[in-house]
């Protein structure tokens, strides 16, 4: 399936690595699931949903390593976004970028696949 990828404040992901996992944004847990992009989706998420915001990273995931929890259901537009139904084990994280602020106020997403 590919990188997944999860774009967080730093301080969250800081909580997460203490912890072991990362149990979700607040809006991931009243949604009740952590939204995950993929790499040609990052972009628009990082624009709607992040603009402004500083001292953000992105968590890259190998889509196989989180098995049945990962479900891929249709969200704006019709495409198809990877939602992980429980925790993400901080050990799955396979890397982690920064995501400064660029034009406009956007993050910057810098992708590997």
């Amino acid at each position: 399936m590919g990188r997944i990828y999860k774009i967080l404040t730093r301080a969250e992901w800081a909580r997460a690595q203490a912890a072991g996992a990362f149990e979700g944004s607040a809006v991931d847990r009243l949604d009740g699931f952590i939204h995950f992009s993929t790499a040609a989706q990052a972009g628009e998420t990082a624009r709607r949903h992040f603009a402004g915001q500083p001292d953000l990273v992105v968590l890259e995931v190998e889509a196989d390593d989180l098995g049945e929890a990962l479900r891929w259901e249709a969200s704006r537009g019709g495409d198809l976004f990877p939602h992980l139904y429980g925790p993400l084990g901080a050990s799955l994280v396979r890397g982690v970028t920064e995501a400064a602020l660029g034009a406009e106020g956007v993050p910057s997403l810098d992708l590997t696949s």
